[in-house]
């Protein structure tokens, strides 16, 4: 009997310390989420889910099972950023390397592609807030059960302007690079653009987050990234939207977790990250301002110059 009190005791207190801390937690993550509302968020986040293979390794489940539950806060971080206002997100699903994996293992993978498509057909929450949802990459490499899933979810969601979802498929970003260098080639040989009014801009704008199947453009979507997270504690950026990451100098979030162990809590510190580098490059472009007048006001010059 006293050894059932005392385990009785044991589980009870390990009961409440994991209350406490789970309402302590809670509180931490009300606090900031309501610091991180009160400034300016990112318009466009994009995310390397990286880590499912070593997740399913660590908690000893299959690599099929952990890809299950990387889909699961795949469809929380996308209510996370529609909740809080965050218009864009890009995720990087899939990688021209990721065709080197078994036949197996890609097997696993287009068969989840296929069933999280026809999941977001059927989402709810994708038609209240209004999200439209786009593939983005060489998709014509993938198999044709995923091209058709890819179609419908565009197709069900091509109405929608309030939230765009890009989902990076068999992606590359340096051979999205190169493919919008095509296209602008292409346009100059057809005589609608010339090679005079080619620009950074330009090159943006026929990047992959632009283009729809009937060649017209989405001037709506940003390309440009604004803050780039990715979990599973490596620290590169693996080939994933070079142009509008590092064009841009966004803000970088490296962190431990893996994918399936990402966390709300995660994402808005990644966005606090983003917002406190915001805040520097605003502090520093006053002070250089401040330094140039008061080196003008030591030199003397006219006022008209200083200006």
């Amino acid at each position: 009997m006293n050894m059932n009190v005392k385990m009785r005791a044991l589980h009870n207190a390990v009961g409440l310390r994991n209350w406490v801390r789970r309402r302590a937690y809670g509180e931490y993550e009300k606090l900031l989420e309501d610091e991180i509302l009160e400034r300016k968020l990112p318009v466009h986040v994009a995310i390397i889910m990286d880590g499912n293979r070593r997740y399913a390794h660590k908690i000893g489940v299959s690599t099929e099972e952990a890809y299950h539950f990387g889909a699961e806060i795949t469809e929380n971080v996308i209510d996370w950023c529609f909740d809080l206002g965050v218009e864009q997100l890009t995720v990087y699903a899939f990688s021209i390397e990721n065709f080197c994996r078994t036949d197996e293992e890609r097997a696993q993978l287009f068969d989840l592609m296929c069933a999280e498509f026809e999941k977001i057909c059927m989402d709810e929450r994708v038609h209240k807030h209004g999200v439209r949802i786009r593939a983005i990459g060489n998709t014509r490499l993938l198999p044709e059960s995923v091209r058709a899933a890819i179609r419908k979810a565009e197709r069900v969601t091509g109405q929608y302007t309030k939230y765009k979802l890009y989902i990076a498929l068999a992606y590359s970003g340096r051979m999205e690079i190169v493919d919008s260098v095509r296209i602008i080639g292409d346009r100059v040989k057809r005589g609608l653009l010339s090679v005079a009014e080619i620009d950074e801009e330009t090159v943006s704008q026929h990047l992959y987050i632009h283009e729809i199947e009937d060649g017209e453009l989405v001037p709506e979507a940003k390309a440009a990234v604004d803050l780039i997270i990715r979990t599973g504690g490596e620290m590169r950026l693996s080939n994933f939207v070079p142009w509008q990451a590092l064009g841009n100098e966004c803000a970088a979030y490296f962190c431990a977790p893996f994918w399936p162990e990402f966390r709300r809590i995660d994402f808005l510190r990644a966005i606090r990250t983003y917002q406190e580098r915001e805040e520097e490059e605003r502090l520093s472009a006053v002070t250089r301002v401040l330094k140039l007048n008061r080196f003008l006001e030591r030199k003397e010059l006219p006022l008209e110059i200083r200006h």
